[in-house]
């Protein structure tokens, strides 16, 4: 249960920083889903940026998961 505070921790920072109007990672996910029209190489990388905490979360809850069964 250790090993998945860390990635929680930087899920609710960085992953969903800055939280006003909405989560940025919300309004990037919305773009890049409705088309990505104008999106710029920028917007790429803070989508990854601010999507990478995710993927760690799922990954860490994965190995939590595997190790228990």
């Amino acid at each position: 249960m250790k090993s998945i505070l860390m990635p929680l921790l930087v899920c609710l920072t960085l992953g969903l920083a800055p939280f006003t109007p909405e989560p940025h990672i919300v309004g990037k996910l919305k773009w890049f889903l409705g088309g990505a029209s104008g999106m710029m190489p920028m917007d790429y990388f803070d989508l990854i940026l601010h999507g990478f905490p995710f993927v760690w979360l799922i990954w860490a809850l994965f190995k939590v998961f595997v190790k228990k069964n």
